[in-house]
């Protein structure tokens, strides 16, 4: 088997988590990269949807933002924005959605908006965009963050989009009909929340990983579930597909400014 990064790994074992019936409605960065990787492995019929309004996008290199002009471009069609939100999203016609996040909660709830105090940030961040309706609407939620205790924290200085709000039955009191999170991918591990509490808790480790590691880089006391798997290793199939979408994108971005790879 050919050698891979936790990065690799997390991003293939997100892709994983996709079907082609599902209509997926795509963050950017790791979550776009994974959803790019089922769509051209095995799902290819998947529907993918960006916030700018792009509907059944199929990209061939991973999109800079939202506005990335290789989405409308490869697009079966676009619609305005409001209509993406309110009859496609808050319509209910959206099973998954993809997010990714600055910091994390046991709850998965996540935070893109500041750290520090609200009114004096150490850092002020992106902000959520439709990242909060996305987490409320979308059917289900994936969500992929590398393990680190940087964000990975016990208590969130802002809540910008809900997972499981407080735990428990917290999303069906506030009349949320939607899963919220399910599954939460990061390069050393797969966390599902608890069928009651909803604390999100390791149901797999990605091959070479120790528990260790796991506990070493998460900012609380993180569980383990009563049966934990290893995540099956990257396939030559699915490392390649991936490779070679990093670098048609490294391609197409090198002059931009960014100096960073999609994924």
């Amino acid at each position: 088997m050919t050698d891979f990064t936790p990065t690799e790994m997390m991003t293939i074992a997100a892709s994983r988590e996709l079907s082609n019936n599902d209509v997926c409605f795509v963050g950017i960065g790791a979550p776009s990269a994974a959803c790019n990787v089922a769509r051209l492995t095995h799902a290819p019929d998947i529907t993918l949807i960006y916030e700018s309004g792009t509907v059944g996008t199929k990209p061939d290199v991973l999109p800079l933002s939202i506005g990335d002009g290789e989405l409308c471009d490869t697009a079966l069609f676009t619609v305005s924005v409001p209509e993406m939100f309110r009859y496609w999203l808050q319509g209910g016609r959206i099973t998954t959605g993809f997010l990714g996040g600055a910091q994390i909660d046991k709850f998965a709830n996540l935070n893109t908006t500041v750290v520090g105090p609200y009114d004096r940030p150490k850092v002020r961040l992106p902000g959520g965009g439709g990242a909060p309706e996305i987490a409320s609407n979308c059917g289900r939620i994936f969500i992929t963050m590398a393990l680190s205790k940087r964000g990975f924290v016990e208590k969130l200085p802002f809540v910008t989009s809900m997972g499981h709000g407080e735990g428990g039955d917290h999303r069906e009191r506030l009349g949320m009909k939607t899963k919220g999170p399910t599954r939460v991918i990061t390069d050393l591990c797969i966390l599902e929340p608890d069928p009651v509490t909803k604390e999100v808790t390791v149901v797999s480790i990605h091959p070479g990983v120790g528990r260790e590691q796991i506990i070493e880089n998460c900012g609380w006391a993180i569980k383990f579930a009563a049966s934990v798997i290893e995540t099956p290793a990257p396939t030559e199939t699915e490392l390649s597909v991936l490779r070679d979408i990093n670098a048609r994108t490294k391609k197409a971005h090198e002059g931009t400014g960014t100096g960073k790879e999609a994924a």
